[in-house]
């Protein structure tokens, strides 16, 4: 049994003890990993991240007969016992906030379903996954694409890609309390397996960029958590609106490096080098894009370093154990593959996309770390595969 049949079994073992009958169905939806383009997505720029095989599984199927409401029922498998992880809501009424996180992300997708016109049908759900909560995988864009798509799909909506993302963005942004961009739910949503996803996420056109046979994408796992909404995410986004709004532009996307560096001296210094992250990160999605598709591997090391360099000393999200261990492994990479912090930042992964030859160095370099670390760090390779789907059992 490979790891995505054991997840699919979870699903359906929750789901029968549950609700005591079999499932009707099953859906599944990826975590991502950001290769280039961190914090640009709500700044409408250029992103290029990549579908993991990490996944959140929903099990799906009707109200039992005896059940005259018109109710929705969900239990989170992952949050707890079955107590504190079951939920249950009425259709028909104002779908209101829930004791918990993840039920938010369950009510806050059905209600954004229904302000975007569609109605979902009374149904049950049983919610499993394997991305890593905190670890800046996107687990919660992976939770909500899921549901939005068993939501959709069971209650005879085809929707589209763009709109089960948009769908799961919504319920994020206003029942979740996270002013995340698109970007998450489109990798959920719309990669294609063995590509990363070029993404423009002001008008969501996206473009498939195959990943070069000779490199392999490594996930490193730093040990450190935390909680995006109560991190400074906000904050930050709030930052870039506050420059944009001094240039009189939509969004940093329209800021040219140039005007911004001719400011220097009018605007606040830290609004200045949040921007200046901002404009540079928009200026290396498209080489990484290309090297990524090459293999040009030095290519990667250059500009990922970077990256990095302008998330920790502009754009303040990495943290001094971050750094280091990203220094440790650049510096045994050298030109065979780029590292970098990858997600929101204030804790979570690095990503290296590097030669397939390269993983020992990494290892060696992790090694090297957690003989001076309090959290130990550790890798693994994904593989790039397709968002969000119903799983079709033989």
């Amino acid at each position: 049994m490979d790891r995505r049949e054991r997840l699919i079994a979870r699903a359906r073992q929750g789901y029968r003890l549950a609700y005591g009958v079999e499932p009707a169905r099953f859906y599944a939806a990826p975590g991502r990993v950001n290769l280039i383009g961190e914090h640009v997505d709500y700044n409408d720029g250029f992103v290029l991240p990549c579908a993991i095989d990490r996944e959140t599984i929903v099990a799906a199927g009707p109200l039992g007969p005896q059940t005259k409401d018109k109710l929705f029922e969900a239990v989170a498998l992952d949050m707890g016992d079955m107590a504190s992880a079951r939920d249950s809501f009425d259709l028909l009424a104002p779908i209101r906030p829930g004791d918990n996180n993840w039920q938010n992300h369950v009510r806050g997708v059905v209600q954004a379903l229904g302000r975007y016109g569609h109605k979902v049908r009374p149904m049950r759900i049983a919610i499993a996954g394997d991305v890593p909560i905190g670890a800046g995988l996107s687990s919660s864009a992976a939770f909500g694409v899921a549901v939005a798509l068993a939501c959709s799909d069971y209650s005879g909506l085809p929707l589209s890609p763009e709109m089960l993302a948009k769908v799961a963005q919504l319920a994020e942004n206003d029942f979740v309390g996270c002013a995340c961009g698109i970007m998450d739910q489109m990798a959920a949503a719309a990669s294609i397996a063995g590509h990363a996803l070029l993404l423009d996420c002001r008008s969501l056109d996206f473009m498939p960029v195959p990943v070069h046979k000779s490199l392999a994408i490594t996930v490193i796992d730093t040990g450190l958590r935390r909680s995006l909404t109560e991190s400074a995410f906000n904050q930050r986004r709030a930052e870039c609106e506050a420059v944009a709004q001094h240039f009189g532009v939509k969004a940093l996307r329209d800021l040219d490096y140039g005007t911004l560096l001719r400011a220097e001296v009018d605007i606040d210094h830290t609004l200045y080098r949040r921007a200046r992250h901002v404009v540079s990160e928009l200026d290396r999605v498209e080489p990484v894009g290309v090297a990524l598709a090459r293999g040009d591997a030095a290519t990667l090391a250059q500009v990922m370093r970077e990256a990095h360099l302008s998330l920790s000393e502009d754009f303040e999200v990495s943290l001094p154990p971050i750094d280091r261990l990203a220094q440790m492994v650049s510096e045994t990479l050298g030109d065979t593959g780029g590292v970098r912090l990858t997600g929101a930042g204030f804790g979570g992964c690095l990503v290296a996309v590097a030669k397939h030859e390269s993983g020992e160095a990494i290892d060696e370099a992790i090694g090297r770390y957690n003989d001076e670390a309090d959290l130990p760090a550790r890798a693994e390779v994904f593989r790039p595969i397709s968002g969000a789907a119903e799983i079709v059992l033989e």
